[in-house]
């Protein structure tokens, strides 16, 4: 009876109607006196529900449970509970308008309550959140994915050892995929993932003591998803992070899943520190590799552009070598593709690249090409573009590489190239890929000086493949000396033979003294390279025109006094190169004339020269009246009906060097090298090219010459297979020619053991050594000769039968 009389403990009539209405307010409670036994904090929380959904939260007595929350923090855990009990069954009874209400009060608690007991509070507000997350009502889970944001957006004191995400990350990717049947549902629902995404990777990245974010099982569902709304954009716009204003961009800017996941996953790679820069790229590497979107390779570029903008700059290395190692797999399309992608972002990393890191990078690329040569003719066109882009990005890489990193990449690839003398085809291929992947390089260096642009071992391996068995290969080289050695712009100027420089318009300044000194060390080395490639038999018009722009080129930077007569004797001996190289073509020969005519013309126009323009001009004005085809324009066929018109049967047509000399005399020219014999064989076969050396090395016995007169001092006075001839007067020696050899011979006698001397003084000073050990070795092994000779002393008497048989000799003349 006691508890049935409490019932009534309130008054009678209309304060116990109050009372009852008041405090009955529990649906399970079985009499709505049962209610003033209840907690207050049940109380509370009953009370900011109102009679009607419609009518919303009743502020204030959300306002007392608020302030009892402050005060009581301990209760905070179970008001929380309450409230996930009573959203559970109003989620249950499709009662959503109380649903939100709960929600929104425990958003209103979890932004009040800053306490060390907030984390008991949080336990239950996930709950709720994956309550509502768990429904299948759009507006819900919106609901729900709202209050996670404001959640992860709250610094909390301490950390929670034991919270897990694993859900929030699965329903939230799920939400990015939305496939709803309207586009602005399913557009709202895609933001609302994204959203909870952003808050995970808000809540977790931050603190090392939460669940770790960066896991593969993660990584998996969070990166594709941003993907899968990224690709779904109209256009592409990629924007470095200074640009756009930091990874969040502007309110407006994020209405749209594609700009938001962008944001998304801009954030997420800013907070990545270098050990989880590869567990971000392993998942965008795999979605592109299995949605085959690596072709077109606009969406492939704008995502790499975003992942280099938007981590840290030291760690763009790692981005360039995971997607390297990448290259190789799938087929030839995807290949190219993953290689202009690369060419795309390679120069973002170029920048923070140091030391061992840039040639990794370079030693890379340059794999990659092998590989691709190595693979032969399957799919020609795709390996084509796949090598092409790998030649791109070795370009971009360079380019934005300081001068002198340029110059140690061009010096690695230079010696990667096979330098076989007949190389395979596979070589030959490879031959032409790297060098065109040297000529990248150098288009983006900038020459200030040729020491520079020209270390000694880069210099001498580029001269080595002047003579390479391909003709576009010996292009390429040339081209690259091209772009090393224009520093004023004149390759366009002198791409074409000419003979009208005044039109042209080339840009000529003075030598400098360190060019100077480098020519004077390197310049028998470099035009000996050149001449050599005049006189190749597989020359094609091509060849012969990018040779003439080398030199041209070189006639304008290194236009000196002290530089003349080395260009005036490289142009003399192309000249008689085409008369007396009996390998040229009769085009060939034209060809050379007409370039070694133009050489002439353009050195009195850089080097001021009025009395050898004027002599020039005279043997152009003679060759157009008899010859034309001896001029410029180069042609690529010379039908000559008259042989009489080939260079060899006009010799009052050719440039004479005792002319030139006077005309250099008169401008103040010292030109006594020109005078000299040219330090270049006069055509012929070039196996055994310093000819001049031995007529040098002759001219020491020139006045021994004459002391035996009427003898030949020949090998075969000592060879015993060879029969000798006894002289008519053995001890014929006369007072004359005592005479001549003590005078040294005659005046044009003295010129040409002078001429010869200077000659090989100069050969002696400006050739490289290993020319100078090449060209005075025996034309014979010493070996083979002296079993040679053994075999013969074996086999015949010492004395020829003819002086055994005949009347004895004197011991002189056996001796």
């Amino acid at each position: 009876m006691s508890f049935v009389k409490c019932c009534f403990e309130g008054g009678e009539g209309q304060d116990f109607l109050d009372s009852f209405v008041q405090k009955c307010t529990d649906p399970g409670c079985c009499c709505g006196c049962c209610s003033a036994l209840r907690p207050r904090y049940k109380r509370l929380v009953d009370n900011i529900f109102p009679a009607s959904p419609q009518d919303g939260l009743v502020k204030s007595n959300m306002e007392k449970l608020t302030f009892y929350s402050l005060s009581s923090p301990e209760k905070l855990d179970r008001i929380g509970e309450y409230l996930f009990q009573k959203a559970s069954r109003d989620i249950y009874r499709r009662r959503h308008g109380f649903v939100i209400i709960a929600m929104e009060a425990m958003d209103q608690l979890l932004v009040a309550c800053h306490s060390q007991t907030l984390n008991l509070f949080v336990e239950s507000f996930l709950k709720m959140v994956q309550k509502l997350l768990e429904s299948t009502d759009p507006q819900l889970q919106i609901l729900a994915t709202q209050s996670f944001v404001r959640f992860a957006n709250i610094e909390e004191d301490t950390p929670s050892y034991h919270r897990r995400y694993d859900f929030f990350v699965s329903k939230f990717s799920a939400m990015c995929h939305s496939n709803h049947g309207e586009p602005g549902p399913r557009d709202r629902i895609r933001l609302a993932g994204i959203q909870g995404l952003q808050g995970v990777i808000r809540k977790t990245v931050s603190d090392d003591l939460v669940e770790n974010i960066w896991e593969a099982q993660h990584m998996d569902k969070i990166v594709p998803s941003l993907l899968y709304n990224m690709q779904s954009a109209e256009k592409y716009e990629t924007v470095s992070c200074a640009e756009g204003g930091g990874a969040g961009g502007e309110e407006g800017e994020e209405e749209s899943p594609p700009r938001l996941a962008e944001a998304c996953l801009r954030d997420l790679l800013a907070r990545a520190s270098f050990g989880h820069i590869r567990s971000v790229l392993r998942p965008v590497l795999t979605h592109f590799d299995r949605h085959d979107l690596w072709i077109p390779t606009d969406f492939a570029v704008h995502v790499f552009k975003i992942i280099m903008f938007s981590i840290q700059a030291q760690y763009s290395y790692s981005v360039v070598e995971a997607l390297m190692q990448q290259l190789e797999a799938g087929r030839g399309g995807v290949r190219a593709a993953r290689a202009a992608v690369l060419a795309a972002i390679v120069g973002i990393a170029a920048g923070d690249s140091v030391g061992p890191s840039v040639l990794e990078i370079i030693n890379n690329i340059l794999t990659n090409l092998r590989a691709s040569v190595a693979r032969g003719a399957e799919k020609e066109t795709e390996e084509k573009l796949y090598q092409e882009a790998l030649i791109n990005a070795l370009g971009e890489f360079a380019d934005h590489l300081p001068d002198y990193q340029k110059i140690d990449i061009m010096m690695f690839i230079v010696n990667k190239v096979p330098g076989a003398a007949k190389p395979s085809r596979a070589d030959a291929m490879l031959q032409h890929i790297l060098l065109k992947s040297l000529l990248k390089v150098g288009a983006t260096y900038k020459t200030t000086e040729l020491s520079k642009a020209f270390p000694a071992a880069f210099l001498e391996a580029l001269l080595r493949l002047s003579s390479a068995t391909e003709p576009s290969t010996r292009v390429l080289l040339q081209r690259i000396l091209h772009t090393l050695l224009d520093r004023r712009d004149n390759v366009p100027r002198l791409a074409v033979v000419t003979l009208d420089y005044d039109a042209a318009g080339l840009s000529v300044e003075k030598c400098s003294r360190q060019d100077l000194i480098f020519i004077s060390k390197h310049g028998y080395a470099i035009f000996s390279a050149l001449y050599e490639g005049l006189q190749l038999e597989s020359n094609s018009t091509e060849n012969i025109a990018c040779i003439y722009t080398t030199i041209a080129l070189l006639c304008v930077e290194l236009a000196a006094d002290d530089t003349l007569c080395d260009l005036m004797l490289l142009i003399l001996a192309i000249q008689q190169s085409s008369i007396s190289n009996p390998v040229l073509s009769v085009s060939q020969q034209c060809q050379l004339q007409a370039v070694s005519i133009s050489l002439a013309a353009l050195l009195p126009h850089v080097a001021k020269l009025p009395r050898l323009a004027d002599y020039i001009h005279k043997v152009v004005e003679a060759r157009r009246e008899e010859c034309g085809h001896l001029l410029p324009p180069l042609q690529h066929d010379y039908r000559l009906s008259d042989p009489t018109l080939l260079p060899a049967k006009v010799p009052y047509l050719m440039m004479d060097q005792m002319a030139i000399s006077e005309c250099l005399k008169a401008s103040g020219v010292e030109c006594g090298r020109l005078q000299g014999a040219a330090p270049y064989c006069g055509g012929g076969p070039l196996q055994h090219r310093h000819s001049w050396i031995e007529t040098g090395a002759a001219a020491g016995r020139d006045s021994l010459a004459d002391i035996a007169a009427g003898t030949e001092p020949d090998s075969a006075a000592s060879s015993p297979t060879l029969a000798r001839q006894a002289p008519a007067e053995c001890a014929g020696v006369s007072l004359e020619a005592l005479r001549r050899a003590a005078e040294g011979g005659s005046g044009a006698e003295r010129r040409d053991a002078a001429q010869r001397r200077r000659a090989l003084n100069l050969a002696f000073r400006t050739a490289p050594f290993h020319h100078l050990m090449q060209v005075t070795q025996p034309k014979y092994e010493i070996q083979e000769k002296l079993e040679e000779i053994f075999r013969s002393v074996s086999e015949e008497p010492l004395l020829a039968p003819s002086l055994k048989s005949g009347p004895p000799l004197p011991d002189l003349c056996l001796y």
